[in-house]
């Protein structure tokens, strides 16, 4: 099990994590890296600022029909 990952896997990986549920090991090698890195908890910060966002028009939307 190889805990470490680069920027580029951890992306993918907070892409994959608004799809599907992630295994222990990738969501175990999320939490370590965004620890110790400077730019993925602010890739981090705005995927749920955007799913955040769709969320709220969605259900604006949903109001308005």
């Amino acid at each position: 099990m190889i805990l470490r990952r680069t920027c580029k896997q951890m992306c993918a990986l907070l892409v994959a994590r608004e799809d599907r549920k992630l295994p222990a090991p990738d969501r175990i090698a999320m939490a370590l890296h965004l620890l110790a890195c400077k730019s993925c908890p602010d890739f981090e910060r705005q995927l749920l600022t955007l799913r955040n966002n769709l969320q709220r028009w969605r259900a604006y939307v949903s109001d308005q029909d």
